[in-house]
């Protein structure tokens, strides 16, 4: 079952052949028996869309931080079909966590990138609220928003609340005691959480092999509940296995773990230089795995889409990038009390009085 690699393609570890893949490389849909997925023409090209404006949004992004307009910036490059695929999973009635590369799954929860950036700019804290797109703020301690998605989800349980917790981690922080703290407390209290683990095959400079010593997914066994890994650079299997999960999740049926086997091709942050740690026929590999490649092929193969429609997404980028310049140059610097706004949900005189004190010290009105 699942994506198989040919043997001339291997980088030297057998276990990234065995996920569920929906569709080939070359573009070819595949059945399987245990996710069997129907999809229109219309959104396959809305899967294509997404996965393109993601990347275009990505790239903005990073010649934002080398001008300097940015302070720093997380690629996803590589990873849009992981992204995209299981966010179009995902229920307006469900809530996500994600960590801090997710770029595609804000997008598709309706947050503004110029308001995502904002975050990386320094202007805010992150700009949206979480309870309007369902989608919570970027969280950058490793590993702690999966704590935090579990929480939510057995509150939803307890409440007898309709909805899922999707929640967003990487290979490196499967390694943290909060997520294994929250897999234990998920399976304890049934709590209807999806973890999503983007295994893009570095923790930063660290490869897997230096993460676990079984593929991510099969730890779930040890915690008394299922798991799936799928192709992760395959948009319609991420969009299957998620979608099932997550209708386990609602109906009761508890947490289930899916390990999205993909390859980060840019740093881990704009301040990283892979080809430190990694050799360039790895590289080379996984861009012949492109996400938005394989799809493309589906559409030109099954004649759902053809130039007009290409050229349309293209533009519809450009117009994206073009807006993100103008906004992102834009943004104003905050207040100095700004950074004390949002530190709890109503004042609070602790606060006051530090905000008094620091504010005083640079001469700044309260």
């Amino acid at each position: 079952m699942g994506m198989q690699i040919d043997a001339d393609e291997s980088i030297g570890e057998s276990e990234y052949g065995d996920g569920v893949q929906l569709l080939a490389p070359d573009g070819r849909r595949r059945d399987h028996p245990d996710y069997p997925l129907r999809v229109t023409a219309e959104q396959c090209r809305a899967l294509y869309r997404d996965m393109v404006l993601t990347r275009r949004l990505d790239a903005e992004a990073v010649l934002l931080q080398r001008q300097g307009e940015l302070g720093m910036w997380i690629p996803s490059l590589g990873q849009e079909a992981a992204q995209i695929g299981s966010a179009r999973a995902a229920r307006p009635g469900d809530h996500v966590f994600p960590a801090y590369r997710e770029h595609g799954v804000a997008l598709c929860r309706g947050v503004e990138p110029a308001t995502l950036m904002g975050l990386f700019r320094g202007v805010n804290h992150g700009g949206w609220d979480p309870a309007t797109h369902g989608f919570h703020l970027y969280t950058i301690v490793i590993g702690s928003q999966v704590l935090h998605a579990t929480g939510y989800a057995m509150g939803l349980r307890k409440r007898g609340t309709e909805g899922a917790v999707l929640a967003y981690f990487g290979d490196g922080a499967a390694s943290q005691g909060d997520v294994n703290e929250a897999f234990n407390f998920a399976a304890v209290f049934d709590a209807p959480v999806v973890f999503f683990c983007q295994n893009n095959q570095w923790a930063i400079s660290e490869p897997n092999e230096r993460q676990t010593r079984v593929p991510i997914y099969q730890r779930a066994a040890g915690y008394g509940f299922p798991s799936v890994r799928v192709d992760g650079n395959d948009v319609l299997a991420c969009l299957a296995v998620t979608a099932s999960a997550l209708e386990r999740a609602r109906g009761g049926g508890g947490p289930t773990l899916v390990e999205a086997v993909t390859y980060r091709m840019g740093p881990h942050t704009t301040a990283d230089d892979p080809s430190r740690y990694r050799r360039p026929e790895e590289v080379e590999l996984w861009a012949r795995r492109d996400p938005i490649e394989r799809l493309r092929r589906l559409l030109v193969a099954e004649a759902y889409a053809g130039d007009d429609f290409f050229a349309e997404v293209r533009r519809d980028a450009d117009e994206l990038t073009a807006g993100l310049r103008v906004a992102v140059r834009g943004m104003p610097d905050p207040s100095p009390e700004a950074i004390f706004a949002h530190a709890y949900a109503e004042p609070h005189p602790l606060v006051q009085e530090h905000a008094a004190a620091a504010l005083a010290a640079i001469g700044a009105d309260a």
